[in-house]
């Protein structure tokens, strides 16, 4: 028997994150473990009359694709790809895996190889996603694996999941229209601003955002959602920030991240584990050592690290710094084949600065 809220999750996400219509051509990706949602989604759009296809994988190929797939195969990217992504209307992944370490053995090379190859198919997505042509969101399955990261049972781990989705509320679009309105207020104020300093515990980090864009994420593109983000002046950066949280990349976490930034770039880099992946990571390419997006987390619903960068980066009273690529419709202009979260706890002991004036403490905006 389906849990009814994955029922009522597809709906959402098929009437408010996607607003499937009528003759929408309609990309369902996800792996085999999460089925259940495949199959609600697929039903809620034909309701709405959209052509849905699916693109089913099955836990283990990418660790054989990694460990066996030549240099020639790592690279190359067929042309029918890029056909899908001029051609769908909307497209959703749903991540869930039985596994979520599997890459944690193969030599971060090899990945880099491969997203580098895949660079200009990410940034045409990017790139129809902004100018309104390309609808996409990204949201949770609950399994076992993702259970086991964030140290919960699956029972406790599927009520985190459903519950930071609001699912729980009696009229969960309603709820969402509620958190776009307090976002946009807060949006209204930082538009006004240039200069931004993060003040926190071994960080005092400076950027400028003047004559950027401030997104209002509530439920259209990430499920859950909650932040508010915008791109940086690509040479503005200026100061350090140590991240709270491992940052989590392809299943393997870097521990205890330290960035130093000069005139926008990252200077210095360490970690206390996965130095080598970090910095093979930043060496990706000239974009990878440039912030691609700051943000704030404003989902208090979510008040624990849980592994996986779709909750974390929401969690209410964090911050978030992307290196790498830049979001088209915010105005960033840095390109990378690399778009990296990392998370700052802010919810004891730290400020936010907008242009001078005090605006954010201890996790929550003031004005």
């Amino acid at each position: 028997m389906v849990d009814p809220r994955v029922t009522r999750l597809a709906q959402v996400l098929v009437r408010y994150s996607l607003q499937l219509r009528p003759g929408d051509l309609f990309r369902i990706n996800g792996n085999a473990v999460t089925a259940p949602l495949v199959q609600e989604l697929y039903r809620e759009a034909l309701v709405a009359g959209a052509h849905p296809f699916t693109n089913i994988t099955l836990s283990g190929l990418d660790e054989l694709f990694y460990r066996y797939g030549s240099d020639e195969q790592l690279g190359y990217v067929a042309d029918l790809k890029y056909q899908e992504i001029e051609q769908i209307d909307a497209t959703i992944t749903l991540l869930g895996d039985e596994n979520t370490r599997s890459l944690s053995g193969i030599d971060p090379q090899r990945i880099t190889l491969a997203h580098n190859a895949r660079r200009d198919l990410q940034a045409r997505m990017i790139q129809r996603a902004a100018e309104g042509g390309l609808r996409w969101c990204v949201t949770q399955f609950p399994t076992q694996a993702g259970a086991q990261d964030a140290d919960m049972s699956l029972m406790e781990y599927a009520d985190f999941v459903y519950g930071a989705g609001l699912l729980d509320q009696a009229d969960p679009v309603a709820a969402w229209e509620s958190v776009c309105a307090e976002q946009q207020r807060l949006i209204d104020i930082l538009s006004r601003c240039d200069t931004i300093r993060l003040v926190n515990a071994d960080t005092d980090l400076t950027y400028r955002v003047g004559g950027r864009t401030w997104v209002n994420a509530a439920g259209n593109k990430n499920f859950p959602d909650g932040e508010i983000f915008t791109g940086p002046i690509e040479d503005s950066a200026e100061g350090y920030i140590t991240y709270s949280f491992p940052a989590v990349y392809s299943g393997r976490e870097v521990e205890g991240v330290r960035l130093v930034f000069k005139q926008g770039k990252v200077v210095e880099a360490t970690a206390t584990k996965g130095q080598e992946l970090l910095l093979s990571l930043l060496d990706m390419d000239p974009g990878a050592r440039y912030l691609g997006e700051v943000a704030f987390g404003l989902n208090y619903g979510i008040k624990r690290f849980s592994r996986n960068i779709l909750f974390d980066e929401k969690i209410g009273g964090t911050v978030h710094l992307a290196v790498g690529a830049s979001y088209p419709e915010t105005g960033g202009q840095n390109q990378s084949a690399l778009h990296w979260d990392m998370v700052c706890d802010m919810r004891t002991g730290s400020e936010v600065f907008a242009d001078g004036e005090l605006v954010y403490r201890d996790g929550k905006f003031i004005v």
